[in-house]
Formats: C-alpha cells, structure tokens, sequence
C-alpha cells in the first residue's frame, strides 16, 4: 500500500523558511515523478515543485520560482522542499504527490497522494 506521508509545516512570519518532508512507501519510487501541490481556501490546487526520483531533475511553479527547493533522498525514501523568502500568499495546505505520467503541472497526473501538512505565513 502506497503512502506518503507529510510532516514539517507549521506557522512562520513572512521573509521565514520552512522545509517540509514527504516519506514515501510501499512501492519503489524508481520511475515516478515526486511533486509538491497546495491549495488554499476557495483556490485550485496549484502546482509547485516536481522531480524526478532517479534523475533528480526539476520543476517549478512561477510563483516560487527562486525561493523554493525541491530535493530527495532515495536513501531515506524522502522528498523535501526547502521554502525560503515565504510570503503571506504562501498560505495552503501543502500535499505531496507521485505520478507516473513524467513531470506535469496538472495534479490529475499523480495518482498518489498524502494527506497534506498546513503552512501559514503571517504578515
């Protein structure tokens, strides 16, 4: 059973940095594609970082473009992504994802999904 888990959000002042964690299992991540997505109240879930679990190759949401870093693990089975420079507007719930379908912005291909872990930038 594949689950990826989530952890490392929490409230932090704009200009701050957290970096969040997303523990994968169950599966072998070899061909797969590990992405970041979050939604904010009343928004569409929005793209934000992906990469490829062998590769290491990425991709990023304009909006984050420069502050954010996405990286892996494969030892730890783990995926991060290191957000610096956050702002107000940052505010979502943050879900990791793994696809199958290569690097896409489109959450409708990442057919895996954690439960999601709360950032909240205040002003």
């Amino acid at each position: 059973q594949v689950q990826l888990v989530e952890s490392g959000g929490g409230l932090v002042q704009a200009g701050g940095s957290l970096r969040l964690s997303c523990l994968a299992s169950g599966r072998t991540f070899r061909d797969y594609v590990m992405g970041w997505f979050r939604q904010a109240p009343g928004k569409e879930r929005e793209f934000v970082a992906a990469t490829r679990w062998s590769f290491g190759t990425t991709s990023y949401g304009d909006s984050v473009k420069g502050r954010f870093t996405i990286s892996r693990d494969t030892a730890k089975n783990t995926v991060y992504l290191q957000m610096n420079s956050l702002k107000p507007e940052d505010t979502a719930v943050y879900y990791c994802a793994a696809g199958s379908r290569g690097v896409s912005l489109r959450y409708s291909d990442y057919g895996y999904w954690g439960q999601g872990t709360q950032v909240t930038v205040s002003s």
